[in-house]
């Protein structure tokens, strides 16, 4: 049977401060105690407590969600340049601004405009068994500051600009830094909106890649495909994406300040995956549609004795949570219709891996479609699937159909995967539960969705371009107690890669490590797996693995390669590449590659 909560599951079992520390005067958190060992860590944290018992099934996420409402106009009006006068950040001019606006409005596509405002949010509840306690989310259009952020709705050829202010509690006491870049994970889209590191702001600090502190900052997402030189229009439709999410990337502080809530989805439409199931174009997939396209974000937390969320920044090996949030709750209840539902299931880090099966009261498996991984669909649905690993930052969207069930069945979407520490998981166990699902209702209209046998085409890649291709490699390792890639520590201001805009390359992507798992992402272009290999003997790529991806999870061992294939095209600028446990990347796993026209 299915137990309740999470801590009498079998698989639960019950350094040095941050470079930009001083910089920023950040007031740290009360952390937990520190031992300074032998090892190459440095330092050990003392063993946590397990966080306090929850009242599991007590919270309902909401049937539906609203996405975020367009703003009729923004004042000021956005410009190109950044208009500091009126109280915007130093931000770098936005690239192609004018050109990617005018065509659409050409199109009658003009860009879309929406505010973000993030801010504290003093009284979130996790779960009843726990206080009302702040968290840094994100003020939408309704007026609500949530953890996660409000979702967003967009459409390719349709260009959005979005204000982002700044009004989190400056000289706060506890963890994370009340700066704020905010990435697009993984748009493709011009570097000064890309939320790079180094571009933090808040109304009385600027980072070092900007020129001046500001209370808000613009950044334009042109939702055009990659491609955009070659193929015109608004780039190679090959190229869409869809599950897409936006969160804090802080130079030194992203774990903290994602765990405390800077995190939200955006949800990326065309006119194959339009995001209607009715659409009558014959061209559209009519997969299911909001209401019933639904996105789930993991976050694993760690409380303290008072049930207080607890994170130690500094430590280079993190906090392991041990209480996993559903859309920023603890153990909830989803109540779904009997039809098909599209569940984007995203591991929003900042460290646990997720085995996820869905599973009857019995502990039966049930079956799923899987259409995509991590951003982007499958050339072909995977029917019969009952399983779901996912690393740091990696999505799945799922189509679930609750037809089969009869109403009031109980289904609960467990976790399998036994990790106890940050390096990463140490195989299956009998699970723990962290989301109910009640098949409560019948559908007020009929189901119309369909999971085609198609889904999105993949680009080509030639044999010659393959061979044309520069090779580079980099290698994800520790050294004398900090994260590196090739034995070097990130700096903001140095890039240690060029690139040519226009260019394809090869990128080898090696984990020597021993025992820690590092699932990397390159921002801004979508890659395929070539390759993997371990110990010299090539693995085969899994299904799931064979589309267009973001995260590549390096497996421990000896000599762990990762043969990926990119092509940096339509922009150019300062991007990174870094471990999206995001906990490696606070702490140096990280490098700056720019790109050049």
């Amino acid at each position: 049977m299915i137990k309740q909560d999470s801590e009498n599951q079998p698989d639960t079992p019950p350094a040095s401060a941050g470079r930009r520390t001083l910089l920023k005067g950040t007031v740290a958190a009360a952390a937990a105690p520190m031992v300074l060992t032998s090892r190459k860590s440095a330092a050990q944290t003392v063993e946590l407590p397990p966080s306090p018992p929850v009242e599991p099934w007590t919270q309902e996420l909401p049937a539906q969600f609203s996405p975020i409402e367009r703003a009729a106009a923004l004042d000021p009006a956005p410009t190109a340049v950044a208009n500091i006068g009126a109280g915007e950040c130093g931000r770098g001019e936005h690239q192609r601004f004018a050109e990617i606006c005018g065509k659409a409005i050409e199109r009658g596509t003009p860009p879309l405009f929406y505010e973000l405002k993030a801010r504290e949010n003093r009284d979130w509840v996790f779960n009843p068994a726990y206080p009302p306690q702040p968290v840094w989310g994100f003020r939408g259009s309704d007026g609500q500051v949530t953890a996660p952020g409000p979702t967003f709705f967009a459409r390719y050829g349709q260009p959005v600009i979005v204000r982002i202010h700044n009004e989190l509690p400056q000289g706060h006491v506890g963890f994370g830094s009340p700066e704020i870049s905010t990435h697009l994970h993984n748009a493709h889209i011009p570097s000064e909106s890309d939320g790079f590191p180094g571009d933090f702001f808040s109304p009385v600090k600027a980072g070092p890649t900007l020129t001046t502190a500001g209370q808000w900052r613009d950044h334009f997402w042109p939702n055009v495909y990659a491609g955009l030189d070659r193929y015109g229009g608004i780039g190679d439709p090959r190229e869409g994406q869809g599950t897409l999410f936006y969160h804090d990337h802080n130079l030194d502080f992203t774990a903290p300040n994602v765990l405390k809530g800077q995190a939200g989805f955006y949800l990326l439409f065309d006119d194959l995956d339009s995001g209607d199931e009715r659409d009558a174009n014959p061209q559209a997939l009519r997969l299911p549609s909001h209401p019933y396209d639904y996105p789930i974000i993991l976050q694993d937390k760690r409380f303290g004795p008072d049930g207080v969320l607890f994170y130690d920044q500094f430590h280079p090996e993190g906090t392991l949570g041990d209480r996993v949030c559903v859309n920023g709750r603890i153990q909830p209840v989803l109540k779904v219709a009997r039809r098909k539902y599209r569940l984007r299931i995203l591991n929003g880090g900042p460290s646990r891996y997720y085995f996820l099966h869905l599973v009857a009261p019995n502990g039966a498996r049930q079956p799923f479609v899987y259409i995509a991984n991590d951003g982007n669909l499958l050339p072909r649905p995977l029917y019969n699937q009952n399983k779901m690993a996912l690393a740091p930052a990696e999505r799945a969207d799922i189509v679930v159909d609750f037809s089969m069930y009869p109403r009031g069945t109980e289904l609960y979407l467990v976790d399998r995967q036994i990790q106890d520490d940050t390096r990463g998981p140490k195989g299956v166990g009998r699970g723990r539960p962290v989301l109910k699902l009640i098949v409560d209702r019948d559908p007020p209209e009929p189901d119309v969705s369909r999971v085609p046998l198609r889904l999105r085409a993949l680009p080509p890649i030639s044999a010659a371009e393959i061979a044309a291709a520069t090779v580079r490699r980099f290698e994800f390792d520790r050294r004398n107690g900090q994260w590196a890639i090739n034995n070097e520590l990130f700096e903001v201001d140095q890039p240690r890669v060029i690139v040519p805009q226009g260019a394809a390359e090869i990128w080898e992507l090696v984990n020597p490590s021993g025992g820690w798992h590092h699932p990397i992402h390159v921002h801004f272009e979508e890659a395929r797996i070539l390759s993997k290999r371990v110990k010299g003997v090539d693995v085969p790529i899994p299904p799931w693995e064979r589309g267009r991806k973001d995260i590549f999870n390096l497996l421990p061992g000896d000599d762990t390669v990762t043969r990926v294939f990119m092509r940096f095209r339509d922009f150019h600028g300062k991007y990174v590449m870094h471990c999206h446990n995001i906990v490696h990347e606070d702490h140096a796993m990280m490098l700056r590659f720019d790109i050049t026209p």
